[in-house]
């Protein structure tokens, strides 16, 4: 899942990105996998939500704490998009402990998970690299 054009040159971030995708891949792979049990799948789900719930708090305030010491212009609007996400996998956790994570739910929530980390790390954090290299050319 994880392409090379969503670097961003900056080592912590980038491997943090790679571990979001390989998780979000696995994931993937067995939602789509129908000759798996619905047992395991539903365990796949829960321990990437779990994972999710860590990770990416972990992830977005080492982000944001990097963006704020290179003074990002644009690290209000990060912050605001990193909240957004939470909320949505905050809602999966509760449709989940609802008991409501059917066959249906777990495609949604793996299509979802997939699309925003793609264009949340190949638009929005190449931002974030594109800002760092014009800073050390200019400095």
């Amino acid at each position: 899942m994880w392409k090379e054009k969503y670097r961003i040159g900056v080592n912590s971030i980038d491997e943090q990105h790679m571990e979001l995708f390989k998780n979000l891949g696995e994931f993937i792979q067995l939602v789509q996998q129908k000759d798996v049990s619905w047992d395991n799948r539903l365990d796949k789900a829960k321990e990437t939500l779990d994972f999710l719930q860590k990770y990416v708090i972990f992830h977005f305030d080492d982000e944001e704490k990097y963006q704020k010491s290179i003074d990002y212009p644009d690290i209000e609007i990060h912050k605001k998009a990193h909240k957004e996400f939470k909320a949505g996998i905050n809602k999966y956790v509760e449709i989940f402990q609802e008991g409501g994570f059917t066959e249906e739910k777990m495609q949604e929530f793996s299509a979802k998970l997939m699309t925003w980390l793609i264009m949340h790390v190949g638009k929005m954090d190449q931002k974030i690299g594109e800002y760092v290299r014009n800073r050390e050319v200019e400095a």
